[in-house]
């Protein structure tokens, strides 16, 4: 007689990974909303300041300073991304190794 395939363990583990699949994506677009307000506010704030300048060095300095500060705040939210890939990464890892016990 034939023995019937365990599902359970299969089931539980497409379940949970569509739940870490759901719940990265929510943090993802989270986190992308936050960079685009990041960014808007700094593009903003940035068009504010080119409005008073008045030398050519002046245009200079604001324009090293303010592609430096770009340069930060896009790597700044490159880490906030690889941190949560890291941590999502984990936790699935986590997560299956629970499963496959």
């Amino acid at each position: 007689m034939a023995t019937k395939p365990e599902f359970q363990n299969p089931i539980e583990a497409v379940q949970a990974l569509m739940a870490v699949q759901a719940q990265t994506i929510g943090k993802s677009i989270e986190l992308q909303k936050k960079a685009s307000e990041e960014l808007m506010a700094f593009f903003q704030a940035e068009a504010q300041k080119a409005t008073k300048l008045k030398t050519p060095e002046e245009l200079v300095r604001f324009n090293v300073d303010a592609n430096t500060a770009l340069f930060k705040l896009l790597q700044s939210q490159g880490e906030a991304f690889t941190a949560l890939a890291t941590e999502v990464g984990q936790a699935a890892m986590a997560k299956f190794q629970n499963i496959a016990k």
